[in-house]
């Protein structure tokens, strides 16, 4: 099983009011800077978000895009995006303050997502990201530290 080498560089804390289609849009570009996605990766997901939301749960959410645009991604990787105001991602009221875009060549993603689920399903993960001052801090919760 691969591990996905996520690092404080991966991550950036954001403030002030932002929309989902913002969060997703920031982040895709995040993506695109770090040349790990071709530019047409953020309608790709917009459309996977449009299929099925991508909120996790305890304030995270992994946009990503759809398997029939995995030829858009030149690299797997993710960039993380920390919103401390939270963003309204779905009608079911669900707040993300973490949004983590992927990028998965193959199936590397699923690795990603098993790393995450333990963040995601610890009780105390919410409490923790509200708590977040750095991106050091965050990494910690993520890693499951």
């Amino acid at each position: 099983m691969s591990t996905l080498n996520l690092t404080v560089h991966d991550i950036s804390i954001v403030t002030g009011s932002y929309s989902k289609k913002e969060a997703i849009k920031d982040v895709s570009e995040k993506m695109i800077q770090a040349k790990l996605v071709k530019d047409d990766y953020t309608q790709a997901m917009f459309d996977r978000d449009k299929q099925i939301s991508t909120f996790l749960g305890n304030g995270i959410a992994i946009p990503h895009g759809t398997t029939e645009k995995r030829d858009s991604v030149i690299q797997t990787g993710i960039k993380i995006i920390y919103y401390p105001e939270g963003i309204n991602w779905d009608e079911d009221n669900n707040i993300a303050y973490v949004v983590i875009g992927i990028a998965a060549k193959t199936n590397e993603h699923l690795d990603i997502l098993r790393q995450l689920t333990r963040a995601v399903i610890a009780k105390d993960t919410l409490t923790r990201i509200h708590a977040v001052k750095t991106p050091e801090d965050l990494l910690a919760i993520l890693q499951g530290s």
